[in-house]
């Protein structure tokens, strides 16, 4: 099936005929790539079948093709395998072209936020979502970083743009999700964690937060119930710190005591929360009585 489509591709971005030049000489004209082979790119980056992207976009440049489609595309591919720089020169390449320039923003923005440059990157997304006011990516990474500097109202509203445009994407719902943990509206949090998991099962960024949530709010039999074996410690881990975190200082020793228990060697993680939390909690007394 990838071989077919690899050669479906290589036909797609032949070269169109001989033409004849103005001197009488023959010149050919540059090759020219379909719709339907960029879609295809498309479909294998949304997918995740990054090998499959890659030799499509390596069979395009081999061919000499000079589309700055492709140039994004490229970007796109760069920033899902972690070449942050190499993405980051693809999109500032490409955004020269008009018909590109948005989606080349929106990746550079997502590229420099991922590279800590906030202030460039909140400045890039904004250029993009003016741009394109659909652009749900660089809307999505505009929440990110409105999160980080703790502007509530601005990373809600940038998050409804980004749901809005999108469909209510599973990636949006997770940011929200975990937006919503930050501020404590922990039920709103578990609602967009599980209707991110409802629309994309395998998401484990929002089944971890859900874990989470759930035992931010203390529900922690929920938050640590139906994981693998190999994964129970570190559930038990993060619902131990969770609760620490709540200052249900009882439960967390509790946690985290089982979590050391169940894991055969030395479990760091767990024990230095444990450390965290005996202090937290000797220096606020007794547990508090927590609201379940």
């Amino acid at each position: 099936m990838r071989t077919f489509t690899i050669i479906a591709f290589a036909a797609a971005v032949a070269a169109t005929p001989v033409q004849a030049g103005i001197f009488g000489r023959e010149q050919r004209a540059a090759p020219q790539v379909s719709e339907a082979a960029v879609a295809e790119i498309q479909r294998a980056l949304d997918e995740q079948r990054l090998v499959d992207a890659g030799r499509m976009l390596d069979s395009a440049q081999v061919a000499g093709v000079r589309d700055p489609r492709l140039q994004v595309l490229g970007g796109d591919l760069n920033l899902r395998r972690g070449r942050l720089n190499a993405a980051y020169a693809s999109y500032r390449e490409a955004e020269a072209d008009p018909s590109v320039r948005a989606r080349a923003l929106q990746g550079q923005g997502i590229t420099l936020s991922l590279q800590g440059r906030s202030d460039e990157a909140v400045a890039v997304l904004q250029r993009a979502v003016e741009a394109d006011p659909g652009a749900w990516r660089a809307w999505n990474a505009l929440g990110r970083e409105y999160d980080n500097r703790t502007r509530w109202t601005e990373a809600e509203a940038a998050y409804a743009q980004a749901m809005s445009a999108s469909g209510g994407d599973a990636l949006v719902l997770n940011n929200r999700g975990y937006s919503r943990l930050l501020q404590h509206r922990r039920d709103e949090a578990v609602a967009d964690f599980v209707a991110a998991l409802g629309k994309r099962p395998a998401l484990t960024e929002a089944r971890t937060n859900l874990r989470l949530a759930l035992a931010m709010r203390g529900d922690y039999d929920r938050a640590v119930a139906g994981g693998a074996p190999d994964d129970q410690a570190a559930l038990l881990n993060n619902a131990g710190f969770a609760a620490g975190m709540r200052g249900d200082y009882a439960k967390a020793e509790l946690l985290l005591g089982q979590a050391l228990e169940l894991k055969s060697e030395y479990y760091g993680r767990a024990s230095e929360n444990l450390k965290v939390v005996r202090a937290l909690a000797a220096q606020s007394g007794p547990s508090p009585n927590v609201v379940r």
